[in-house]
């Protein structure tokens, strides 16, 4: 009898996280069904994708390409989400000693600043460098590989400073973007791989390498233990920490990981789509379709693996967000099979593998490392797999 008391109330708390859930889910949906349908009739207010290309030498397209690099993890490839994005982070940062701040930046260390400067130095140099990629009209490069890997990794092992911040992005520039740059062309465009494979495996590379190179570099300090972002164990998740939680996963990948950058980056998507539904998402006009997967994926994730987040304090349920689920839509064409199938299987198979895969690695390297890693082999395999089944992409 005492054991159904307890159960009880354990229940019934589970189904009101579920419900929340799927609350979010079904807000996105509607949302999502709104946008496709009010496409047809949007202006194109502001440019579309293709003019983006203007030319690593045109003053546009530093607005236009390095901002959209900075919600290039998303694949949302969006200006106005970089801008709200970032200052969702600003505020949420400035407002840190506030309730309403919502989760620590920066894997729980408070050096958002830092990560921002690193990432923001690493973007810039990666498109001075190497811009001239962009030879054609139609052509895509990885140049914003390093806004969401090397250097904000540098600076949460390092701490902060101007020496361990502009290490970082050099680092950055000079190693994942090249590696992304061979790894996407040479290998991903010959065997019909999504670029996404290419460019978190570069990340992933280039992070041990980067980082094996900072051990011997003398002005580097020395490694610091990263604080945890909430305690392990001991916690108790409300209903309000699952919209929450999902909004936070969208910018994890940033080392953000703030609801409020979650929420300003999909707001300015959102803009950017109604300004101009051929902007974002390379001018697809999937970025609904690629919302709503990401949503659902990040809400089976944090549901599935809520108990993870429980023990641990934290758990790594952004690695389909910001793999399997977009690029599942941009391979298939955002067909209702592909979002579904797509999100569902990222959220059961990236969390764990990415969190084994962590545990695993030695103390001078970053999650990141196992993170990419884990993103790169299931978007490698669960894409061409789901190519196997009939009526997932648009006849």
């Amino acid at each position: 009898m005492t054991t159904t008391t307890i159960r009880a109330p354990e229940r019934l708390h589970a189904l009101r996280l579920w419900a929340a859930a799927g609350a979010v889910v079904a807000l996105a949906a509607l949302l999502a069904l709104s946008l496709t349908l009010a496409r047809p009739g949007l202006p194109a207010a502001v440019a579309g994708y293709p003019s983006w290309k203007l030319g690593y030498t045109h003053p546009a397209w530093y607005v236009d390409w390095i901002l959209g690099d900075t919600t290039e993890a998303t694949l949302a490839k969006s200006a106005l989400g970089g801008l709200f994005m970032i200052a969702g982070a600003a505020f949420a940062h400035l407002a840190r000693r506030a309730r309403y701040t919502g989760f620590t930046q920066a894997c729980g260390t408070g050096l958002w600043p830092w990560v921002a400067v690193s990432g923001g130095l690493g973007v810039v140099a990666s498109n001075l460098l190497w811009g001239w990629t962009l030879s054609t009209p139609d052509s895509w490069q990885p140049t914003f590989v390093p806004f969401v890997s090397v250097p904000p990794a540098i600076v949460i092992l390092y701490g902060e400073g101007w020496l361990v911040a502009v290490t970082g992005a050099a680092l950055g520039a000079t190693l994942v973007t090249p590696i992304a740059l061979l790894l996407v062309n040479q290998v991903c465009v010959p065997l019909g791989l999504s670029p996404v494979v290419g460019s978190v495996l570069a990340m992933s590379l280039g992070g041990v390498i980067a980082c094996s190179i900072c051990r011997r570099l003398p002005w580097m300090p020395r490694l610091r233990t990263p604080a945890e972002s909430v305690p392990s164990g001991q916690v108790r998740h409300t209903v309000s920490w699952v919209p929450r939680r999902i909004l936070a996963d969208f910018t994890e990948a940033h080392f953000y990981g703030n609801e409020w950058a979650g929420a300003g980056l999909l707001l300015g998507c959102v803009l950017h789509f109604l300004l101009n539904p051929a902007a974002p998402a390379y001018g697809s006009g999937l970025l609904p379709q690629l919302l709503v997967s990401q949503v659902l994926t990040a809400a089976c994730g944090v549901m599935l693996w809520r108990g993870r987040w429980t023990a641990h304090g934290w758990y790594p349920t952004f690695v389909p967000v910001v793999s399997v689920a977009p690029a599942t839509v941009l391979a298939f064409g955002g067909t209702i099979p592909a979002i579904i199938s797509g999100a569902l299987l990222g959220a059961i198979t990236g969390p764990p593998l990415a969190a084994a895969l962590a545990r695993r690695l030695p103390r001078h390297l970053p999650p990141m490392v196992a993170y990419t890693a884990t993103m790169a082999l299931c978007t490698a395999t669960i894409i061409p797999l789901l190519g196997l089944f009939p009526g997932l992409r648009h006849s």
